[in-house]
């Protein structure tokens, strides 16, 4: 699968004073660095970027970057926004080589949550990492992990190890099988299985007294 292009204009005045004029004409100071080449300043056309950036997943999106006819694969590694327009004002983007994998968070979507017993039955999907970190191939990032829980029962865990990954996809935590989530008990349910639990303790203990008698 192709990456989506960005295009861009080498920039040639760097400064405060330089940014602010390019803004007012919709170009987004941009750097691009990495890859043992030295950095290049460049421009983005504003719209172009917001349009990038509301598609979701910008950060974890590999890019093919065009400057003068030439092409760069590139990942987003910062992004600024305005205090109060909330508009971008810099990005930068590191370069990768096509062969070259990278460490980055990807989010994790449960899918068929409709047809889970444990929701079912009242639990509540308790996530515990919303976000994994994953060494993955630079030109085949995944948007996102996606995790099947229509099987899952109240009280059942998912760990990383029952997690079907993509090819070259592994996470960087690597010394114990983490948890995702959990499908947690109701409240309601939690408190009726305490109170049976100490009346059982409860009777046991008088059990105990008239058998000392």
């Amino acid at each position: 699968m192709a990456n989506p292009v960005i295009k861009a204009e080498l920039r040639e005045k760097a400064g405060k004073g330089s940014s602010r004029a390019l803004r007012r004409e919709d170009k987004i100071p941009a750097v691009i660095y990495g890859n043992k080449k030295d950095p290049v300043t460049v421009t983005v056309n504003r719209i172009e970027l917001v349009k990038q950036l509301s598609t979701g997943g910008f950060m974890n999106t590999s890019f093919d970057i065009e400057v003068g006819g030439k092409k760069e694969m590139v990942l987003p590694r910062d992004v600024q926004f305005h205090p109060v327009t909330d508009w971008p004002m810099h990005v930068d983007f590191l370069r990768l080589a096509q062969d070259s994998t990278i460490n980055i968070n990807i989010p994790v979507h449960f899918l068929n949550e409709e047809e889970c017993p444990g929701l079912k039955a009242g639990g509540v999907l308790n996530v515990v990492r919303h976000e994994i970190e994953f060494s993955c191939p630079a030109n085949a990032i995944p948007e996102a992990i996606e995790i099947d829980i229509s099987g899952l029962e109240l009280n059942d865990s998912i760990h990383i190890s029952s997690v079907t990954l993509p090819k070259g996809v592994t996470p960087v935590i690597e010394d114990r099988d983490f948890t995702i989530a959990t499908i947690a008990a109701p409240s309601g349910l939690k408190s009726a299985e305490a109170e049976e639990a100490e009346e059982g303790e409860g009777e046991e203990e008088t059990a105990e007294g008239e058998g000392e008698e």
